[in-house]
């Protein structure tokens, strides 16, 4: 989604809907795999989806259109564990500006109440409660503690989260955010099961990313596309390269794909 689909304002591409169509009539199955929740993903694209698989929350979570396919989760103590570590992060010894975001398959919470970190969690969260206290939530489906870092997740707080939670799976998933999680979720293994249940092949399957959390698919998929304005690593990891996301990338490259197989 960001970066890779949506534009650089983060706006879903003209022409989507037109694209989305033909893969439909040939059966082919369009399938968002982000960071964003599953709610945000379904307001975000609307009837896109509606009747589609979406993998969410990094992978976390999977549907197809109602049914829920898979969902991994983080157990209470883990997620106690990373939510303190984000308000000492924030405190005196650090002085990180960071925030944290518990987001279970419905509901994502937030303690943190400024409004420029809210309008950042509300760009990824469309259904979104702000508590008192996170650790007093009942945190027994929790899908993964999403941070905010408002400088720089991957040189400031990514590492100290992943020192301070060892057990998890420490992902960063973009410029501002970094996700913990199972240790066995990630986008790669969401798609595996969906391919399973689809009967799709890698050699079927087409992916694009943009950044570190999206490095697992490519695992997946035969066609695997970094983006021109991706991750230096996300480049090395793929096969072939799209152009980037500010220039209708991803869209280019399916019209391509469509007029080669017609």
């Amino acid at each position: 989604m960001d970066g890779t689909l949506l534009d650089g304002e983060g706006r879903v591409p003209s022409g989507l809907a037109e694209v989305v169509a033909r893969l439909r009539e040939r059966g082919i199955v369009f399938c968002p795999a982000s960071g964003r929740q599953l709610a945000n993903l379904r307001h975000t694209l609307g009837e896109l989806v509606a009747d589609t698989a979406i993998i969410a929350e990094n992978g976390t979570i999977v549907v197809d259109g109602d049914r829920e396919l898979f969902r991994d989760t983080i157990t209470r103590q883990q997620a106690v564990t990373v939510i303190q570590t984000v308000r000492q992060l924030a405190g005196p010894g650090h002085g990180l500006d960071v925030g944290a975001v518990v987001a279970t398959p419905q509901v994502a919470y937030v303690e943190r109440t400024d409004e420029s970190f809210l309008a950042e969690v509300d760009t990824y969260y469309a259904s979104r409660q702000v508590v008192a206290d996170l650790t007093a939530l009942s945190l027994d489906d929790v899908l993964k503690v999403a941070v905010h870092d408002f400088v720089d997740a991957e040189r400031l707080s990514a590492p100290h989260l992943a020192a301070a939670a060892p057990q998890l799976q420490t992902v960063v998933s973009g410029l501002h955010w970094t996700d913990l999680m199972s240790a066995k979720a990630s986008k790669g293994r969401a798609l595996a099961i969906l391919q399973q249940r689809l009967g799709v092949t890698p050699a079927q399957t087409a992916v694009f990313g943009d950044y570190l959390n999206d490095v697992e698919l490519f695992d997946e998929a035969e066609m695997t596309f970094a983006m021109a304005n991706a991750h230096s690593d996300v480049l090395a990891a793929a096969r072939f390269q799209a152009p980037a996301n500010t220039e209708q990338g991803v869209l280019r490259v399916l019209e391509e794909l469509l007029r080669a197989e017609a």
